[in-house]
């Protein structure tokens, strides 16, 4: 498949890159361009610009500031949070979930920016122009049906990041640019939970900065994800977790991805755990809460059954890994 014609803009500072898309309104922002290339060759997108933003050097890098956390650039690419020292020592949840995103050279391109934006995913989405011409498109697409929930009016394809279920575990923060100056939103609240219009970010703004917090650094933490291959496949169902402990648990978080149209962070998880000595039975009720925060659908190879009872036995695996 080939990609569709478009004119190819390439700021150099973040202030051009919002002029730009405060002046053309059909614009797709390309980082590492490993998620949306492919989709301009299905004909997801047929943009009539593409806002490459690789050459603005103030969007790269992790830089710790002491007693205020860490703040990671957006065009930070998945391999360098993947070997930073610093974040491997101060938050290793994260790179450990970076570690599995997709492929080595994947995520020598990949970004931590695109890693957050990334468009959400659906048997009946992902597809060539040809065969979901054939199905009459969907919600997401073209169409006004969705196939994974016939007959409803929201669309149901998952978010399938990596990186957002550590980075929710952490607190994390996003720094916002548009043309109104920047602002900083929780993680939390960037995800619509709407398969369609995913995220909270105006058509002008970009996102540039991602802020880890100095009150979660230290935080033992541990990534589990379910997909058919062991490298370039999304996942399936993902659990992240950490733990603060002290010779009992202090706090403890649980997030999924991969059966949710966002990610999510699993409730009631610290009031079942703080103040008591992890155990097989206390991670088991953890993964209870996680498998019923997760609401997987048919929108994969495999059955939403399989993918929950993942959910219930990763959660698990996760908090008794981060906690050892």
């Amino acid at each position: 498949m080939s990609l569709p014609e478009f004119k190819l803009l390439r700021p150099r500072t973040v202030a051009e890159a919002v002029d730009v898309l405060g002046r053309y309104e059909d614009v797709q922002i390309i980082a590492g361009g490993t998620d949306l290339v492919p989709s301009l060759k299905q004909r997801l997108f047929t943009p009539e610009y593409v806002l490459d933003i690789r050459r603005i050097p103030e969007l790269r890098g992790i830089r710790g500031h002491a007693g205020q956390g860490v703040e990671i650039g957006a065009l930070t690419t998945l391999t360098e949070v993947e070997h930073s020292d610093f974040l491997r020592q101060h938050y290793p949840v994260l790179t450990e979930a970076a570690a599995t995103v997709a492929s080595p050279i994947l995520r020598n391109m990949g970004t931590i920016g695109g890693n957050i934006c990334l468009d959400t995913r659906c048997l009946w989405y992902n597809q060539s122009l040809t065969w979901r011409k054939s199905c009459g498109f969907c919600i997401k697409k073209d169409g006004d049906l969705c196939h994974v929930a016939p007959g409803g009016k929201k669309c149901w394809a998952v978010f399938s990041g990596d990186t957002p279920p550590a980075l929710l575990c952490l607190d994390a923060e996003l720094e916002i640019t548009g043309p109104k100056g920047t602002r900083r939103v929780p993680l939390r609240e960037f995800y619509t939970d709407l398969g369609d219009a995913r995220i909270r970010l105006e058509r002008d703004e970009l996102l540039t900065r991602v802020f880890l917090p100095e009150h979660t650094s230290g935080y033992r933490g541990a990534y589990q994800k379910l997909r058919l291959r062991g490298s370039i496949d999304y996942p399936l169902a993902g659990v992240a977790a950490v733990v603060k402990a002290n010779g009992h648990i202090e706090d403890a978080r649980l997030a999924i991805t991969g059966v949710n149209p966002a990610p999510r962070l699993v409730r009631g998880v610290r009031d079942l755990l703080a103040g008591k000595d992890l155990n097989e039975e206390l991670a088991a009720e953890a993964g209870e809460l996680a498998a019923r925060t997760a609401k997987p659908l048919t929108t994969s190879a495999l059955t939403p059954e399989y993918r929950r009872e993942m959910v219930r036995v990763f959660a698990k695996k996760a908090l008794l890994k981060a906690s050892a």
